[in-house]
């Protein structure tokens, strides 16, 4: 027991990943994404498309539901 607490310091171990050398090891570890599909994972070209298509979606229907409540505010004879 005594020679367990003589073995540990009371400094932490210093961590030497933040270096040149550490910044690529690290970066040849990440899996990239791929730019089309392959088998079941979808690409960046696909992910890219969907968000697009997406976002003009939600901006159509925003655009028609401003036009929709404009409507009905000027037949009721709110606004200009």
């Amino acid at each position: 027991m005594a020679e367990d607490k003589k073995n540990v310091t009371s400094e932490p171990a210093k961590d030497h990943w933040f270096s040149i050398d550490g910044i690529k090891k690290e970066a040849k570890r990440v899996r990239w994404p791929k730019w089309k599909t392959e088998g079941n994972t979808a690409g960046i070209g696909q992910n890219t498309g969907e968000v697009l298509l997406f976002t003009g979606f939600f901006v159509a229907y925003f655009v028609f539901c401003e036009f929709i409540v404009t409507f009905v505010l000027r037949f009721i004879g709110i606004g200009a």
